[in-house]
């Protein structure tokens, strides 16, 4: 079984990263190594596929059209990013399941900060008291996924009051500086990556 690799990729653009992802996807073989990449976006909206009907942003912020499922999101600095490069069937996995891999990840984490975090079956992502603290996205081919999940830390807020975060009007979000949450980004990184290592190694 390949090696499970971990790249941290610092701040990055989100055009180049997305290409970037789609093109180790395409090029992948049975002996590729499944990867979690790490990084922040400088400021922009995403669109996925399920964009029909989307309030778009009234604002200077770029948005850029993805192939990810879901409608729109925000990213940018003070947002954990982890994108998760992943061969499902070599792990005999389906998304359901890396779904509720990602989400368990990010609950056990926030529990072990003392804060009590939901998943919710109409609404993927992570909630606390009702507030979005993380959003997931996935895309599929080839039974290999990309794209993966955000977790905001410490950002500026105010761009998701400008859209319907994931197609919810009114959805409002939080982040871990707003629990009290002392960690930095980088000891934040390295808790989350592990336990989606452990997780899906441990499946694969």
């Amino acid at each position: 079984m390949p090696a499970f690799e971990i790249r941290q990729l610092g701040l990055t653009d989100y055009a180049a990263t997305l290409a970037a992802m789609q093109a180790y996807t395409a090029q992948r073989t049975t002996s590729t190594p499944d990867q979690l990449w790490v990084t922040e976006h400088p400021p922009v909206y995403t669109l996925g596929l399920n964009r029909r009907g989307v309030r778009l942003p009234q604002n200077a912020i770029p948005v850029v059209n993805v192939d990810r499922g879901g409608k729109i999101t925000y990213h940018g600095p003070g947002q954990l990013i982890i994108y998760c490069l992943i061969d499902l069937a070599r792990g005999h996995l389906n998304v359901r399941q890396l779904v509720s891999i990602l989400e368990n990840s990010l609950i056990e984490w926030l529990a072990a900060q003392g804060v009590v975090a939901v998943a919710r079956a109409d609404a993927p992502g992570v909630y606390v008291d009702g507030k979005k603290i993380a959003s997931l996205g996935l895309r599929l081919k080839n039974q290999c996924c990309y794209h993966g999940l955000s977790l905001n830390i410490d950002m500026d807020l105010q761009p998701f009051a400008d859209i319907d975060p994931c197609g919810y009007a009114g959805m409002q979000m939080t982040q871990t500086r707003e629990l009290n949450i002392a960690l930095q980004m980088p000891d934040i990184a390295a808790d989350l990556t592990h336990r989606l290592k452990e997780k899906l190694t441990h499946v694969r």
